[in-house]
């Protein structure tokens, strides 16, 4: 996994890529960025300036997805319970995984999500 110069700039090209998403939405529950479908939170993207480096938190419900993301430096499971669930929380600091593989975790966040009508706009697209 490559070395990230810009953790923030990372995190805008992670935030405009969930943007794109049909259906997809921003909100600012607790402070922090989140983007929803559906009403329902598919990537958390945190607060833009806060402790530590920026970072994503991504539901991965498939095996391979999730054990690549948990192999990321200093990524680990979601707290609160969501980590039971799938959800990986993953540092945009120095090692951070390259952009494309940060999008891909975000689309399969939002296929686990997304209703089917919406995920097939996405596969016609």
């Amino acid at each position: 996994m490559a070395a990230t110069a810009d953790p923030l700039a990372v995190r805008e090209q992670v935030r405009a890529f969930a943007l794109g998403l049909p259906g997809a939405v921003e909100e600012f529950p607790w402070g922090q960025s989140v983007v929803k479908v559906n009403k329902k939170i598919f990537v958390f993207l945190g607060a833009e300036e806060g402790a530590g480096p920026p970072g994503i938190t991504v539901k991965l419900t498939a095996e391979e997805a999730h054990a690549h993301a948990m192999a990321a430096p200093g990524a680990r499971p979601t707290g609160y319970g969501l980590g039971r669930a799938g959800w990986v929380t993953v540092p945009l600091g120095d090692g951070a995984p390259p952009v494309d593989l940060l999008r891909d975790w975000v689309e399969e966040s939002y296929r686990t999500i997304a209703p089917k009508r919406l995920t097939a706009q996405l596969d016609a697209g």
